[in-house]
């Protein structure tokens, strides 16, 4: 029993190094000094705590949540226009290619009647 008592103060001993080295518990102590020396209290406190942190006010985030759904929605509109313009392209090439292998035809026929026409018969 006291050997698995010591193994679990050992993890938390090199868990309070691990944050004292990576600079976490100084940065949180700072914001809770900082929030204690508030005269006048915020009402939320994680509010405080997340935007001493670098993170957005509840506002802010809601204001990316909405131009994040207005951009997806432009961005699906532009896909579906992209898309479509493809699909013209596509349509547009093969009534090219149709054209094109009528053409051929067509100027092999011609050759075709060039050659019967030019080309000496001889009897």
């Amino acid at each position: 029993m006291m050997r698995y008592k010591e193994e679990k103060e050992a993890k938390k001993e090199a868990f309070r190094k691990y944050l004292e080295s990576s600079g976490v518990l100084d940065s949180l102590t700072k914001i809770l000094v900082a929030l204690y020396e508030q005269n006048d209290k915020p009402s939320s406190a994680l509010e405080f705590i997340q935007q001493k942190l670098g993170g957005p006010s509840v506002s802010e985030y809601e204001k990316l949540q909405a131009e994040k759904s207005d951009l997806q929605i432009k961005y699906n509109e532009l896909l579906a226009k992209h898309e479509e313009t493809l699909r013209e392209l596509d349509g547009m090439k093969s009534l090219h290619s149709r054209n094109a292998s009528k053409d051929d035809e067509h100027t092999e026929a011609i050759e075709d009647e060039h050659t019967i026409l030019v080309t000496p018969h001889h009897h």
